[in-house]
């Protein structure tokens, strides 16, 4: 294996914690996510099913913008 392999795997570990973290202690102020306007949700009888299209669109934007400034670093 290369060096380079651990280093990322270390990162990425930390970055899962990070976001572990967070959901675990601010769940109830990160209830919007999921229900933003553009997120799609058909609810009829017993069937449900749930795009979150603007959600994901976002989270895209903001690790697109998080790897960019790693980069450079």
């Amino acid at each position: 294996m290369f060096p380079q392999t651990g280093k990322y795997l270390i990162i990425a570990g930390t970055l899962i914690l990070l976001a572990g973290l967070l959901i675990y202690f601010f769940s109830d102020k990160l209830h919007w996510i999921g229900r933003l306007p553009g997120d799609i949700r058909v609810e009829r009888g017993n069937f449900r099913f749930y795009f979150p299209l603007t959600t994901m669109i976002l989270l895209s934007l903001v690790l697109s913008i998080l790897i960019r400034l790693f980069r450079k670093i």
